[in-house]
């Protein structure tokens, strides 16, 4: 279950640049290919928060699924199984266009107040 290991390592990334502001939540990209069972990270987000400063802090997460772009016919398809074959034409010949992302694209940060029109929001782009 390295789903616990991840999200501690978010919070240690979050943290770092919250500068001890609470955290309200925390945006994530994740690839299909990076192996992480939804469920699973949601529970493992809430064991590991709980009792922190980050407790309350709610984690989302937008997935994207593994696309290829085949050298053969030109297609570009959605992969259904971890086989890098072309959706199209069946060929192997094909370039990982999406599936491997694991990004931290944004958290938002409390202010002290809980009026959302005063709520910071945080977001780095390597």
């Amino acid at each position: 279950m390295h789903e616990l290991s991840l999200c501690g390592a978010i919070m240690e990334t979050v943290a770092g640049h919250a500068d001890g502001r609470p955290v309200r939540s925390v945006n994530l990209t994740i690839g299909h290919f990076r192996q992480v069972v939804p469920d699973t990270l949601q529970f493992c987000w809430q064991a590991r928060t709980a009792g922190t400063d980050f407790e309350g802090c709610e984690l989302h997460v937008d997935h994207v699924p593994a696309t290829v772009s085949c050298r053969q016919c030109g297609a570009t398809t959605t992969l259904a199984h971890p086989i890098l074959r072309c959706g199209s034409c069946q060929s192997i010949d094909v370039v990982l266009k999406s599936g491997e992302e694991f990004v931290i694209e944004s958290f938002d940060l409390a202010t002290g107040s809980t009026d959302p029109e005063t709520a910071g929001t945080f977001e780095e782009n390597p």
